[in-house]
């Protein structure tokens, strides 16, 4: 597979698109074309919904972010199974909470697919037509979720229709597979086709030509060829004849996937016309407009989608997720997930990794925003300076004292979302010990006198945080570096640069950030003082079962199962957690270690039997090792674990004794990942103090 000289720029250009028409459609899913045309009438921009809030999650890009990590977990190949994409789904999906529709078993098909996984239905059987009958299989998630497989497989529309049809084999069958093939086949097209009626017969030979899908795809093509210039009319001719009233279920695919060839062929050719014409047909709304805007999106690339769509994006996405710190996205960082997933499937050499934050994108942003105190920053903007890509901050007046803060956020409160009935919920991407460093410049006509540094925001007090200030050289390009020191009881919410004038106004000039990231093991301790109840959990954690909350200033969990919480991030490799715990009820009481989702961890705790145990989760729980221990409910304890590589060490300490086991695993060990606390088999346990220290030596005495 040969991959286009743009590739990068048009993957972005493909997920731009879908993120711009699932933020246009959203408001008004499930209105109909008279509920459109009656109350809004001609629709040319984005719908006011909640004004001064960030866009909500959504299950069309949510679940995308997760199905796609199966060929990140899994290699990618260009043989990934049903079943190894399924494991995604268990892994980062919450238990009957948050990224889908949980309607009901034989109403929602994920939901009923999940069900299924879990009771050790495999995929595909698990979304398959006898297993679920037809009018669950035949539902519209079929093919709103596979525009990532074209991205990742650019013309090959094969490839990319296989790899669509086993991700959804497992929620879908029959007419469901087809629309994930023939989305996919399109946006694998669109890289080197851009004629909507030629996108549309590249998707038609991915499918059967029998089928019910492909008979409404060629009568949009026939009603446009006679008719090219009325898609009112060709709307009424699919309602007519392919309309909900002629399908069972909730949301059918066949309505819908009519829509798409109406938007795609009416359209024009035109990005801002596509989704305009399939989000005023109605329906699905933002299923629809977004599987046009991707499609749209790669084919006529950046150029072709107006600034107008863009600019209120900032290329923020929201996601819902079990992993918090995937939940806070930007898209660029997406395309450079999907773009290193398609390199590898085209058997290319790995590239560096990108920086965190780079603005290599034309117009990207990366949810930078700008504001001044005594200076005004009037405008962020995507440019380059001596051949480097750059945000660059105009400015227009930085007095004497004066300063401008260029930040982005590093978390955010459910709170401040349009809504979350996906669920939501986040854990900090930055956390004190780790270092930030940042690469900016200033142009050469600048004064002297300027000055930056390095800053982060704690959300809990509303306090700055700064590294020590660098002079700044006109002309030059600096490296601006700020070790976090270790904190207890924050979150870091936000992330940035602080640029000061301490000589005379600046009135006109410019500021210059190529790129920011940060690394190493988390310094941090939390003893709950600050949290807040927040999407089924607390603030800055995540959780995949049970009942979490706070009961005086204590973080409790309880439930049946194996009920869990989690916070931190994946990256993080070798360091030493220590918790604070309390058994009330029952025989686990367990800290977690390396967690990469629900189903892929270390557990290690109060044990039955009178012992400590240390786990492994691999989708199964099997205990690896175990030393006698007598504990008591309602008596305090220390757990610790120490990671270091492959090689985790476990300390219990309370009332007057103490013990440790260690354990090297020889198997596929988890070198990195989140930290979680647990509670299993309808236990109560309260958590006081959560401490993570960078290093896994040996457990402190």
């Amino acid at each position: 597979m040969t991959l286009p000289a743009d590739y990068s720029e048009r993957v972005y250009a493909g997920w731009l698109g879908k993120c711009i028409g699932v933020r246009f459609g959203a408001p008004l899913e499930n209105w109909t074309y008279e509920d459109i045309r009656d109350n809004l009438g001609e629709l040319s921009t984005y719908v006011s919904e909640d004004r001064g809030k960030v866009f909500k999650p959504d299950d069309d890009t949510s679940v995308p972010m997760i199905l796609i990590r199966a060929l990140e977990d899994h290699g990618a190949s260009p043989d990934l199974s049903a079943a190894q994409i399924a494991e995604a789904m268990l892994d980062y999906i919450g238990y009957e909470h948050g990224s889908v529709w949980w309607g009901g078993y034989g109403a929602s098909c994920e939901h009923t697919a999940y069900l299924n996984l879990v009771h050790g239905i495999p995929a595909p059987r698990s979304g398959s037509i006898a297993q679920n009958g037809v009018t669950l299989a035949e539902q519209i998630g079929g093919q709103i979720f596979s525009d990532i497989w074209g991205l990742v497989a650019p013309n090959n529309p094969t490839l990319a229709a296989d790899l669509a049809e086993r991700a959804a084999s497992i929620s879908h069958d029959g007419n469901g597979l087809y629309g994930a093939r023939f989305v996919a086949a399109l946006v694998s097209t669109a890289f080197s086709e851009s004629d909507p009626a030629r996108l549309i017969a590249a998707g038609l030979a991915q499918i059967p030509a029998e089928s019910e899908y492909a008979r409404v795809m060629r009568a949009m093509l026939d009603f446009h060829a006679a008719h090219p210039d009325d898609w009112r009319a060709a709307f009424g001719y699919l309602k007519a004849n392919f309309g909900y009233d002629r399908y069972p279920g909730i949301v059918p695919i066949i309505p819908n996937a009519g829509v798409i060839g109406l938007g795609l062929l009416y359209g024009a050719g035109d990005f801002s016309r596509a989704i305009q014409v399939s989000n005023m047909a109605g329906w699905d709304t933002d299923c629809n407009v977004g599987n046009v805007g991707a499609i749209m999106g790669v084919a006529l690339g950046l150029d072709g989608i107006d600034p107008a769509w863009r600019d209120p994006m900032n290329d923020l996405l929201i996601c819902a997720s079990v992993i918090g710190t995937r939940n806070l996205l930007t898209i660029p960082q997406c395309a450079d997930l999907f773009v290193r997933l398609g390199r590898a499937l085209a058997g290319q050499t790995p590239q560096p990794a990108a920086p965190r934050y780079h603005f290599r994108y034309p117009g990207s942003t990366q949810n930078f925003v700008g504001r001044g105190k005594l200076g005004r920053p009037i405008h962020l903007l995507q440019a380059e300076v001596d051949g480097t890509p750059v945000l660059r901050t105009a400015i227009r007046k930085l007095s004497k004292k004066g300063e401008i803060r260029i930040a982005t956020r590093t978390c955010y409160r459910p709170s401040e979302l349009s809504g979350n009935y996906y669920g939501a919920a986040f854990t900090p991407l930055l956390y004190p010990g780790q270092t930030v460093t940042a690469r900016v410049s200033i142009p050469a006509n600048a004064p002297h006198t300027l000055r930056a540094a390095l800053f982060v925001t704690d959300d809990y007090r509303g306090q700055t945080h700064q590294g020590e200030p660098v002079a700044l050289q006109p002309g030059g390009w600096q490296t601006l570096t700020y070790p976090i020191p270790a904190m207890s009881d924050v979150c870091l919410s936000e992330v940035g640069v602080v640029l000061r004038n301490l000589g005379e106004p600046w009135e006109i000039g410019a500021f210059h950030l190529a790129e920011m990231d940060w690394s190493g093991a988390p310094d941090c301790t939390t003893t709950f003082a600050h949290n807040k109840p927040e999407a089924g959990a607390i603030g800055e954690w995540t959780y995949w079962r049970g009942y979490w909350r706070l009961e005086d200033g204590v973080y409790h969990g309880s439930g049946v199962g194996l009920c869990e919480t989690y916070s931190g991030d994946l990256a993080w490799t070798d360091y030493t957690l220590t918790v604070d715990l309390t058994p009330h009820i029952g025989e686990h009481h367990l800290v977690l270690a390396r967690v990469l989702g629900a189903r892929r961890c270390y557990a290690a705790g109060l044990a039955p039997d009178g012992r400590i145990a240390l786990y492994k989760k691999t989708g199964e729980v099997r205990e690896v090792a175990a030393a006698p221990f007598v504990w008591e409910i309602g008596r305090s304890y220390t757990i610790t674990i120490a990671a270091q590589s492959a090689t985790l060490r476990v300390r219990v300490a309370g009332e007057g004794q103490t013990q440790s086991l260690t354990w090297t695993d020889p198997e596929q060990p988890y070198l990195h990942g989140q930290i979680g606390l647990s509670t299993w088999h309808g236990g109560h346990t309260s958590f006081q103090r959560v401490r993570i220290a960078p290093g896994g030596g040996e457990s402190p005495a």
